[in-house]
Parts: C-alpha cells; sequence; structure tokens
C-alpha cells in the first residue's frame, strides 16, 4: 500500500490524495460503505462498484471470525472472491465488536478472551490471531488489536487501556512483519491512537505508535457515547501527531454533517453503519436535510427523495412510494433507501475532494456549516 498527498488546504487541514493498493485505487477523503458480513446490507456488489463508486468497503473481523470463519474464506480464495467484490477491503480488529460483548469476555495482557454472541463457545483474540484472521481474509488494510473504552471513562482506566494498545500494536506489527517474509503477503497493518478524551493520553499513545513506522494509522475509541464537539476535539488534537505521508483513519464517524469537519481536520478516511443502518429505520439522508420517511406528510408527496440527487431511487421512485414499502415492511424499501443514503455519503466525499484540489474547501466548509445551522 502506498499513500500519496495530492493536495492539502492551506486555511484548514483538509488533505486530497490517493491510496494505492492491490486492489485499485482509492481517492481520499474517502467515506467507507460497511459490510459487516461480507456484505453492505441490501446492496449488491455490483451496485456498489457501478452505481456508487465505492473504492473500498470494510468487513468486519469478529463476525467473520465466527461465521463462516476465516478457514473458509482462505480456502475459497479470501475474501475478495468469496464476496466477489474486485476493489479495496479494509478490515478492522474485531477489538470493538469483542469489548462491547461487556459480559461475556475478559481482557488481560495476552488478549481478549470471549464468548460468541451466537454459541457461547470461548475464543482468545490476541494481536498475533487477530492478524492471522486478517491475512486469511486477505484484506488490503488490516487493524491491530486494541482496547476500546465506553464514555466516560476514568484517567487509570484510559492509562491502562492504552498502554495495553501500544504493546499490542507493537507485537502485531512484529507478527505481521514475520508472516509477510513468510508467506509473501501483501496488505498493510495499522495501529490505532487510542486515550479515551484525555489529551495527554492521546499525545503519548501516538508517540509511540510513531515507532512503528506503520504505513498508516488510525483514531479510534470515539463514537463511544461522548458528546460529538469532543470526539472532534480528540481528532484536531491527534491527527497533527500523525505523519504528513501517511494515511488517517477516524474509526466509526460519523453524519453527514460531520464528514467536512473531520475532514477539515486533517482526516482522510472515515467508516460508520449511518447510512444503511438508519435507511432501514426509515431514516434518509438528502442535500436539504433528513426526511422521515413514515411520516404523513409523504403520504401523496410525487416528488423524489433529493431533487438535486441522480442516485437510482431518486430518478425513478417517490417519497410516497418508499413511505408506503417502509409501512408495509417490504424488502424493497430497505434496498432503495440504503443506495440512496450510501449514495448520499460517497457523493458529500467526492464535493469535498473537488473543493480541496480546486482550492475552495474554505468556502465548502463555510457553506456546510451555514447549511447545517438553517437545517437546525
Amino acid at each position: 500500500m502506498r499513500f500519496e498527498l495530492q493536495a492539502v488546504c492551506p486555511d484548514t487541514g483538509a488533505r486530497a490524495g490517493l491510496i494505492h493498493t492491490a486492489h485499485g485505487v482509492i481517492e481520499t477523503p474517502v467515506f467507507m460503505p460497511v459490510g459487516t458480513q461480507a456484505t453492505v446490507k441490501g446492496v449488491t456488489q455490483r451496485d456498489l462498484a457501478e452505481e456508487l463508486d465505492a473504492r473500498i468497503i470494510l468487513a468486519n473481523t469478529y463476525h467473520l471470525f465466527l461465521r463462516p470463519g476465516h478457514e473458509l474464506i482462505r480456502t475459497l480464495g479470501g475474501l475478495h472472491r468469496f464476496m466477489s467484490w474486485p476493489r479495496a477491503i479494509l478490515t478492522d480488529s474485531g477489538g470493538f465488536q469483542v469489548f462491547s460483548l461487556s459480559d461475556l469476555r475478559k481482557i488481560t495482557d495476552e488478549g481478549v478472551l470471549f464468548r460468541s454472541h451466537l454459541d457461547g463457545d470461548a475464543h482468545l483474540f490476541t494481536p498475533e490471531s487477530t492478524v492471522d484472521v486478517q491475512l486469511a481474509l486477505g484484506s488490503d488494510i488490516m487493524m491491530a488489536l486494541d482496547e476500546c473504552l465506553a464514555y466516560p471513562a476514568s484517567h487509570e482506566a484510559a492509562h491502562h487501556a492504552m498502554r495495553r494498545t501500544v504493546s499490542w500494536a507493537q507485537k502485531a506489527n512484529q507478527h505481521f512483519g514475520r508472516r509477510r517474509e513468510e508467506t509473501g503477503a501483501t496488505g498493510a497493518l495499522f495501529p490505532i491512537v487510542q486515550g479515551s478524551m484525555f489529551p495527554d493520553l492521546r499525545r503519548a499513545c501516538a508517540q509511540e505508535l510513531l515507532e512503528l513506522d506503520a504505513p498508516g494509522y488510525a483514531i479510534g475509541g470515539l463514537s463511544v457515547g461522548e458528546p460529538r464537539s469532543l470526539s472532534l476535539e480528540m481528532t484536531e488534537l491527534t491527527t497533527p501527531l500523525l505523519p504528513r505521508d501517511r494515511p488517517r483513519y477516524v474509526m466509526g464517524v460519523g453524519m453527514p454533517e460531520e464528514l467536512p469537519e473531520y475532514v477539515a481536520r486533517g482526516v482522510d478516511m472515515m467508516d460508520c453503519v449511518l447510512p444503511s443502518r438508519n435507511a432501514r429505520n426509515g431514516y434518509l439522508f438528502t442535500s436539504e436535510g433528513r426526511i422521515i420517511i413514515k411520516h404523513a406528510r409523504y403520504k401523496e408527496d410525487a416528488r423524489p427523495i433529493d431533487e438535486k440527487c441522480q442516485c437510482y431511487t431518486c430518478r425513478r421512485y417517490s417519497r410516497a412510494y418508499l413511505r408506503h414499502l417502509f409501512l408495509a415492511g417490504e424488502i424493497l424499501y430497505a434496498v432503495l433507501a440504503t443506495r440512496h443514503n450510501i449514495r448520499r455519503y460517497l457523493d458529500i466525499m467526492r464535493e469535498i475532494r473537488q473543493a480541496i484540489l480546486t482550492c475552495s474547501y474554505l468556502e465548502y466548509l463555510r457553506d456546510a456549516r451555514l447549511a447545517c445551522d438553517d437545517a437546525e
């Protein structure tokens, strides 16, 4: 994996670049649709690639480890062939999912002992084993195992989690290097900056992870219950600490109006389940704000979801029809709504990238903030 920085907005930290992978070039800043179990719910791989033009998607190590199993996926040619996806894939380490199990896991310096939410069987995730799972999957970008705390957390707890995260990243990096020499595996391993909402811990974590000279770095431990302003503050604090010539990935963010804010703070990569999850729950994102499709006002509304959008859903279907599908519980609603919401997110990222490349990002950011204020 190689990162090529193309432009930097002089008035903000916004950057545009290219990530070169074995499965194509990714234009940044980029939003990655979440395909937890080797599928973005409600969207075919053909539509993701051809209509939506997604260059990279995210898959989940924890879920694929449990079902159908990474060794099965390896036997069937790796995750790209298994799910028939020709473009890049990022896999997370499974750490966030394991730590969310709460009563079903035990954390030690060795790793995380947890019980499957499917059948209760016990499993151990270590820094080394999660690298092996991701190598079996064959993803282009892999994540080191980290310890993610919910908000709020004490400074003491956050310090222990940060120290463990650094130790695990070091072990994962060493193991990844050995496996790459043994097998010739491709791909890149990103460590994750932790430290909860404490600036001193974020700085200390980033400083130690820089010694790994990783091809990219992630910022984790956000979107765990904290106010959004605090999430942005921690991002703004952390990104300048990371190498200028490596991609920066903030995990698990955000709402449409937040995407320009993270980019303005130097973020190159983001992911979030919101466009697909909210779509299924009746929340549609448009250039004019949010639509809650079940509302009676849309019963006879012949307009598309968004008159400025050229996605398949907006070109063919009315708000009234989508409301009918949603209230009737039809599967087609989730398909059409998800395609629209993901298209909205990817369109925002394309607008952001173009604004950076044309040196007009500050104006774009101002307009985005004004539109957000008007919507509120």
